[in-house]
Formats: C-alpha cells, structure tokens, sequence
C-alpha cells in the first residue's frame, strides 16, 4: 500500500471495469476509501447488473483497502446524488471524484436515431455533471477537493461516433467552467483524454499506434487527485496518456484574426478577404482520413 492518497475519499464512477476499475484499484492501494460506482450496463448501456461494481470492492477489501459499491445510474440527478451521499454516509467527507462511466452507440450521423444520440451524451456528459454538481456543494464547503472528467481525443471529432465526440467535447467546456467556478473555493478540475486497452477502445475502426494499459491512466489520475498536483496549482488541464506517453492539450484560443476596413462586412468581401487573409485550421483527423484513402486507393489500382 501507498500513501499517496493517505486519508483521502475518492468516488469512481465506471469503476467496475476497465479504466475505472483501475483506477478504483490504485486510488486504494494509494491510502484512498473508495465509492465504487457502475451500473454495470454493457459497451452500448444495456443489462444493467450490481455484479461488477461488488466485485471491485472485494478485490480492494481482499488487498486490505477499504471501499464500498454503489449501482447507480448517473445519468440522473438522483444518481450522481446518491455516489456523493454514499461517500458522506460511509466516510463522512469527499476529497476526489472520477468520472468514467460512459457506453457506445456508433452509427454515421446521416443515420444517428435519437435513442443513439440520447443516451450517450446523457451517461458521458450528463453523467459527468450530475456527480460534479453534487460533489461541487461538498467540496465548495470543504474547501478543497479534486474533479477529474474523463474525455477523449475523439473530441476533435469523429467519422461515426458524432454523439460520443460531442459528449467529450463537452466535457472538456464543462471541466474548465468547473476550474473557473471552483478555484477560489479550492477546488480544481482536470480532464484526461486516455488511449488504453479496453472493451470500449477494442471498437475504435482505425489503428492506435500509441496505446498503453488502464493501470497507465489510474496512475496519471492517483497524481490529479493528490496534494502534490493540487501544490502545482493544476486546474482546467486536459491530458492524454497513451502508454509511456503523457501529452497536455492547448486552451481555446483564437489562431488568427484580421480586420476589415472601411464599410462592413458583405459576403463577396469575406469570400474575398477570409481564404486567403485570416485562412483556416487545419483539421489533424481529417488529413489522417484522406491520407488513409489515398493509401487504400494506391492499395487497389491494378498493377500496371
């Protein structure tokens, strides 16, 4: 056992499998008491069962940690409500929460239906604020206190997962609104955008060249949750670790702008300043994709 979170209360939603399973496990081997949420759903949040989230808490009982399960659905107010309650109920403080929950329904956008789209961003995005706001009222009384979302690269957009990519966009707003909103009460936000092996990531249609383990992100989580990250003043950071790989994100802020002169804007005077003056973007995801179909088209031209 570490003592890396000595005395600390932390509450892992998605805790019964995958990445949230170890970082429940770490969060105790580190010194944490810990509510193990999940309402155990598979990959796309169907067949509900309590199995998973009992059997987490018995592996960290086992090891000599102490934890306690709770199988709720997040996506409701209630939800994220009773993961808080059971941490003040059981342990009588909260210092940390990690929000990992979150399901698959992947369909191209021309054919997403509503009963794809909803729950999605309702147990990712949803999910997320239902256990910070909860969690936010104790931690503002506290005075201290640690939120960790959990987004992911696809957040810059993605070819058949358009509800999934806007559930983590969202995260990232919803993380540095909480890091603005909370600093002066001493509580920080952070997100981490992982690249681990996993049920879910077993589904992504392209090949992660950088890919690590679960244990990897619980790690970089363990470090957010701690004093030693809330010293360095660490809020509203967005992080990626990808096996041996640790990244930061930029913060929004504009590429470049011009300005015009004279009378105002018309669109003949924007299609004749935008391209060439204030320009674009470049989108990383969509230079990958075209050069994926360049290689797939040399692939199948006939050899002459």
């Amino acid at each position: 056992m570490g003592n890396f979170l000595a005395d600390k209360v932390v509450a892992v939603t998605g805790a019964g499998r995958g990445i949230g399973r170890a970082v429940a496990l770490a969060a105790a081997a580190e010194g944490a008491r810990v509510v193990v949420n999940d309402y155990g759903v598979s990959v796309d949040g169907g067949s509900p069962t309590s199995d998973v989230a009992d059997a987490v808490v018995k592996e960290i009982l086992a090891a000599g940690g102490d934890a306690v399960a709770v199988a709720e659905d997040i996506s409701t107010m209630a939800g994220g409500q009773r993961v808080v309650d059971t941490a003040l109920s059981s342990y009588g403080r909260l210092d940390g929460v990690v929000c990992v929950a979150g399901i698959l329904r992947e369909r191209m956008l021309f054919n997403m239906s509503e009963e794809e789209w909803d729950p999605v961003l309702a147990t990712h995005l949803k999910g997320t604020f239902t256990v910070f706001r909860a969690a936010s009222a104790v931690m503002r009384k506290q005075g201290s206190g640690t939120l960790i979302g959990f987004t992911s690269g696809n957040h810059q957009g993605s070819v058949s997962q358009a509800n999934y990519s806007a559930a983590k966009g969202g995260i990232i707003s919803l993380v540095r609104s909480a890091a603005l909103g909370l600093h002066k009460y001493g509580v920080s936000a952070n997100a981490v955008a992982p690249v681990a092996r996993t049920r879910m990531s077993a589904n992504v249609p392209m090949e992660l060249k950088e890919i690590g383990e679960p244990e990897d992100v619980a790690a970089l989580v363990v470090y957010l949750l701690s004093a030693r990250a809330r010293d360095e003043g660490i809020t509203g950071q967005v992080y990626t670790i990808a096996g041996p790989k640790i990244a930061v994100w930029a913060q929004p802020r504009e590429l470049r702008a011009a300005y015009a002169e004279g009378a105002g804007w018309t669109p003949e005077r924007i299609a004749d300043f935008l391209p060439g003056t204030v320009g674009v973007d470049p989108m990383p995801m969509l230079e990958q994709l075209e050069a994926m179909a360049r290689a797939a088209s040399e692939k199948a031209r006939p050899n002459e």
